[in-house]
């Protein structure tokens, strides 16, 4: 029989009515048991916490991702499930991946609807996430997600519905596998880099701030430049376009870095990736001034990113570092998949 362990955190799939509205506060066992769990399958419970995943702290986050590993320090488990809240499940699952070098499955799945929804997709999705993650044909497949009857790939999946039972995809990708009458129809290997060490214990350490700044239309400096002044160890910049802002924006992020600190830009166009194509404030000029052009992962997962690479790099003094050469940015551009330093940008287009 295949051994799988449920690490239950909270969220929507472990709510119930609070006289005011829902809120997470059912165990693991709780939400296991509105389940059906596939044949040959065992399971085992570890309740870790049970909140909205709107509350979620790094700290939370880093004792998550410690716990996965301790579950797979054990050779009898075949692979581990997260029920987790939606709205933070694509930030959780992408640091776990960042960091998951076992080729055993682990896999994150949520609900919609409450616990005790009589029409709940809880127990669809929890079923879902068993079967994925007791299967061979998912090993060295990394962190997934599995909801609405789909295993996504943990890069790049984001929450794309705010209500809806499908609720999460990868705008600028397809899924890992689909599930057809109990059983996995795998399409794809996700590529991933090769995995972070575990950060140090964050018990006794003061975590970095990583904060998201987003661009529109009259929009100054001025926010970017808070954050950097509440002492963020890195700022995502959410651009325009392909990654575009203004000139004044380029000023504050290359003043910025100078003083060590990360950007990463990315974009709030639903689907696409960053791209070296407009100066004038754009990512053209942005890249010079030091920001990290993050691909196709969006504000949540462009902040884990960030995080990831000071955390792995705890020796590393902002104030002293130099820029576009720290390890934190070499770190960084390997886990965002962007090119080194000095690779070319687009080509501009040829003469007439």
């Amino acid at each position: 029989m295949g051994q799988v362990v449920v690490i239950s955190t909270g969220g929507t799939i472990a709510s119930r009515w609070q006289g005011s509205g829902f809120a997470a506060d059912a165990r693991g066992g709780d939400v296991l048991a509105t389940a059906a769990v596939p044949e040959g399958v065992g399971v085992r419970v570890v309740d870790l916490m049970s909140v909205n995943s709107a509350r979620l702290t790094t700290r939370d986050q880093l004792a998550l991702l410690r716990t996965a590993h301790e579950v797979l320090s054990d050779p009898g488990v075949d692979g581990i499930v997260v029920t987790h809240g939606t709205d933070t499940l694509e930030e959780s699952a992408f640091l776990l991946d960042l960091h998951h070098d076992d080729p055993r499955p682990v896999v994150f799945t949520g609900a919609q609807l409450p616990l005790e929804a009589a029409d709940g997709d809880g127990p669809r999705n929890l079923h879902d996430a068993l079967l994925a993650a007791s299967s061979a044909e998912l090993r060295g497949h990394g962190v997934l997600v599995a909801f609405d009857g789909r295993i996504h790939a943990a890069r790049g999946t984001i929450k794309v519905r705010t209500l809806a039972a499908d609720a999460f995809a990868d705008p600028s990708g397809s899924p890992v596998a689909d599930v057809e009458d109990g059983r996995l129809l795998v399409h794809r290997r996700p590529e991933r880099p090769a995995p972070l060490p575990l950060p140090p214990p964050a018990e006794a350490a003061a975590l970095p701030r990583v904060d998201v700044v987003m661009h529109h239309c009259d929009a100054d400096p001025l926010l970017f430049e808070a954050a950097v002044g509440a002492g963020a160890r890195g700022v995502v910049l959410v651009a325009t376009g392909a990654g575009n802002a203004t000139p004044e924006v380029v000023a504050a992020v290359e003043a910025a870095v100078s003083r060590g600190v990360l950007v990463a830009l990315t974009t709030r166009v639903p689907a696409g990736p960053v791209a070296e194509i407009y100066t004038h404030g754009g990512a053209v000029d942005l890249a010079a001034a030091g920001a990290v052009l993050t691909g196709t992962l969006r504000a949540g997962q462009a902040r884990i990113a960030v995080l990831a690479a000071a955390l792995a790099t705890p020796g590393t003094d902002a104030a002293d570092s130099v820029p576009g050469t720290d390890p934190r940015t070499r770190v960084l551009r390997r886990l965002v998949g962007a090119p080194a330093a000095d690779a070319p940008a687009v080509s501009a287009p040829a003469a007439a």
